[in-house]
């Protein structure tokens, strides 16, 4: 005699799927996985973006010191970052610009918020300044809104 198996009378649900239930079970558990996971996260972009900008003024100072080896002075306020990516037509033209300029990318980059940074030539803390305003583009602030300043790197 042969004997087959009938999933229904073994008690085994051929049913696929989840429950209602155990899907909102596995939602409160994210939810609760989220609500102490999250926050930790959150902070840290705050953190990369200071750290980005304090490694792009890093950047930019690397290739105004280049500028200046080439022409004997950095690149006035007028001139601005962009003498860095292009000649510069107004006084003082530098007589030996790299052909290609001194930033990678042909671009001046912008600070982690979407902003210009700010130049100054000759600066209040150096021969040159070179500020970021943070998140909230206004000079001062803490947390996420704080500057971050060429002559003020950790």
């Amino acid at each position: 005699m042969r004997h087959t198996k009938n999933n229904s009378r073994c008690g085994i649900l051929s049913e696929k799927g989840f429950s209602f239930l155990e899907l909102m079970v596995v939602v409160v558990i994210l939810g609760i996985l989220a609500t102490y996971i999250a926050p930790r996260f959150m902070g840290r972009t705050d953190d990369a973006k200071a750290v980005k900008a304090k490694v792009d003024i890093l950047a930019i100072e690397t290739a105004l010191k280049l500028y200046k080896l080439d022409n004997g002075d950095y690149p006035t306020t007028e001139q601005g970052l962009a003498a860095l990516v292009e000649k510069p037509s107004t006084e003082p033209v530098p007589l030996n610009w790299k052909e290609k300029g001194y930033l990678e990318k042909a671009k001046v980059p912008t600070d982690p918020w979407g902003k210009e940074y700010l130049y100054l030539s000759p600066g209040v803390h150096d021969d040159y300044d070179l500020i970021s305003y943070g998140a909230d583009g206004v000079q001062g602030g803490e947390g996420k809104n704080k500057d971050v300043n060429s002559w003020d790197l950790d």
